[in-house]
C-alpha cells in the first residue's frame, strides 16, 4: 500500500479557490460551498500553527 502525503490547506490556496469560484459565479461565493470550507480549513490550520509556537 502506498502512503499518501497530505498537504494542509493554506490561506493562499483558499484564496485562489475562492477567487476562481467568484469569477465563475459573478462575484458570489456560496457560504456552504467548497471555497468557504477551504477558507475555514485554512483558518483552522493557521490557528493550529500559531498555537504550536
Amino acid at each position: 500500500m502506498e502512503k499518501s502525503s497530505k498537504t494542509p490547506m493554506t490561506q493562499s490556496a483558499a484564496a485562489r479557490i475562492q477567487s476562481a469560484e467568484a469569477k465563475v459565479n459573478g462575484g458570489k461565493v456560496a457560504k456552504d460551498g467548497f471555497a468557504a470550507r477551504a477558507q475555514s480549513t485554512a483558518d483552522r490550520n493557521t490557528s493550529n500553527q500559531s498555537n504550536k509556537r
